[in-house]
C-alpha cells in the first residue's frame, strides 16, 4: 500500500466507504463494482476509482472489488490496525455519553484512562476505564503511550487544557468543546467536532428546497 499526500475530501470519504463495506459484508455481499458502490453512496464510479488510486490498485477489471479485502485495506489506511491509545478529558455529559455509547475499540482505539476534576469521580472507573485527577494528566501523558486526547471539558477550560496537552507532546486532539481549536505553532493534530454543523447544513438544504418550491408555485400562479 502506498502512502501519498491526499486531499482532505478523499480522507473524509474513506469512513463512508468503510461503513458501506461493513453493511455489504453484513448482508453477505462479497463482491461489488465501482458502479454499484457509487449508486449506493451517491458517487460516480470514476470518483471512487480515483479515491482508491491514491492508495493503490484495489479492484480488478471485470470483477470489481472483493468486499472483505477492500474493507481490510481501507481499515489499514485509516490506521485501525495500529492499536492507537486514547484518553478522555472531561467526564461530564458529553464525556460520559462517549464512554457509555461509543465503542472506541470498534474503530481501532483503546480508551486507556479518563480525567476529571470532580472529587466524586476521581479514583472510580466507568466501563472499565479508570478516572484520574486532572492534576495527573501531564505526568500520565509523559509516562504512558497516548496517541489521541478526547477533549470534552467545558468551553472555558478548552484553551488551558489544550495548552497543557500540546506542551505534553500529545499527538492529536478530538475536540468536543465547541471551541474552534487551532495550534499553528504546534505539531498536534486537531479535529474539531461541532454538532451543529451537520444540522445547519441540513437546514440550508431544507430552506433551499422550500425556496425552490415557493418560486415554482409563484411562477405557476402568474
Amino acid at each position: 500500500m502506498k502512502r501519498v499526500k491526499v486531499s482532505n475530501n478523499v480522507i473524509r470519504r474513506l469512513p463512508r466507504y468503510l461503513r458501506k463495506l461493513d453493511d455489504l459484508m453484513a448482508g453477505g455481499i462479497s463482491r461489488i463494482s465501482s458502479k454499484e458502490l457509487g449508486v449506493q453512496l451517491g458517487l460516480t464510479p470514476s470518483q471512487i476509482r480515483q479515491d482508491f488510486s491514491c492508495f493503490g490498485e484495489f479492484g480488478q477489471q471485470g470483477y470489481g472489488y472483493n468486499v472483505p479485502a477492500l474493507r481490510e485495506q481501507i481499515a489499514s489506511i485509516l490506521g485501525m490496525d495500529r492499536g492507537f491509545r486514547a484518553i478522555l478529558i472531561g467526564v461530564g455529559n458529553i464525556g460520559h455519553a462517549l464512554m457509555d455509547n461509543f465503542c472506541f475499540s470498534d474503530w481501532g482505539f483503546h480508551l486507556a484512562a479518563a480525567f476529571d476534576i470532580k472529587p466524586e469521580l476521581i479514583g472510580t472507573s466507568f466501563q472499565g476505564v479508570p478516572i484520574l485527577s486532572m492534576e495527573e494528566l501531564g505526568s500520565y501523558i509523559r509516562s504512558n503511550p497516548v496517541d489521541v486526547a478526547v477533549l470534552a471539558v467545558p468551553k472555558e477550560a478548552a484553551i488551558p487544557v489544550t495548552e497543557l496537552l500540546t506542551a505534553s507532546g500529545i499527538e492529536a486532539i478530538w475536540n468536543f468543546t465547541n471551541v474552534e481549536l487551532t495550534e499553528p505553532n504546534s505539531s498536534t493534530i486537531v479535529e474539531n467536532i461541532h454538532f451543529s454543523d451537520s444540522l445547519l447544513s441540513l437546514s440550508y438544504y431544507v430552506a433551499e428546497r422550500k425556496d425552490e418550491t415557493a418560486a415554482k408555485a409563484a411562477k405557476a400562479d402568474k
